[in-house]
């Protein structure tokens, strides 16, 4: 495994002179979660029981919720993680249309991937927080799993990211936590620079996902 200094360094020599399409493909999902947001706001005013009028308009938001919901969470978990990796890996820079393909091509799985994710996580939070950040860093890579490997289900992709971070849960966060510094960066300007420290960050997890996945490789060919 290398060193955290050393995956940031193969991200950043990834995103040179290609950070166009990854900022605003993050621009992209941000107005999405926005209007996520938003939806939550209205939703929270506007419900009112006196009248039909109203429980309709509340329903109506709530459908549109629902809808934003569909497109953020594949674009987000597995279009906008992979159109980075494809970036990181191959120099592929159709960043933005890479995200929507991701996304979009076997859509009824991703969908169903992002929501047993997020049930995998939330259930092992109601154990305790710590289990469920533990988890999550357990699924991790199942993002990426589930594009590299299609005839995965999402539950498997999500198990087999499981094996992989075997022993790599804190490796992944130290990683992470090592962005604190630009994380503080991006609160002082508003949340802007946030729009080049995500693709930023996901580079990097797109490069250790490529040292986890190799180690896990040659670990089952040894075993084989």
């Amino acid at each position: 495994m290398k060193t955290n200094q050393e995956y940031k360094n193969a991200a950043l020599a990834s995103l040179k002179g290609n950070w166009g399409q990854p900022v605003l493909a993050t621009l992209l999902m941000a107005v999405l979660m926005i209007a996520l947001i938003v939806m939550c706001v209205i939703a929270e005013f506007a419900w009112s029981p006196d009248s039909a009028g109203d429980e309709m308009s509340i329903w109506t938001i709530m459908l549109l919720y629902g809808v934003i919901y569909l497109l953020y969470y594949p674009l987000g978990m597995v279009g906008y993680y992979n159109a980075v990796k494809s970036l990181y890996r191959n120099g592929d820079g159709k960043v933005v249309s890479n995200m929507f393909s991701n996304a979009f091509n076997g859509y009824p799985k991703v969908v169903g991937f992002s929501l047993l994710y997020y049930i995998f996580v939330f259930l092992w939070s109601l154990l305790l927080f710590i289990p469920g950040i533990i988890k999550s860093f357990a699924y991790m890579m199942s993002p990426f799993i589930l594009k590299d490997n299609p005839e995965l289900s999402a539950n498997q992709a999500i198990n087999l990211s499981q094996k992989m971070m075997k022993g790599h849960k804190f490796d992944c966060f130290f990683l992470l936590l090592s962005f604190i510094g630009w994380i503080i960066l991006c609160i002082f300007t508003f949340g802007i620079g946030a729009l080049w420290l995500n693709p930023y960050m996901t580079a990097t997890l797109a490069a250790f996902y490529e040292d986890v996945k190799a180690e896990y490789e040659a670990k089952q060919q040894i075993a084989a």
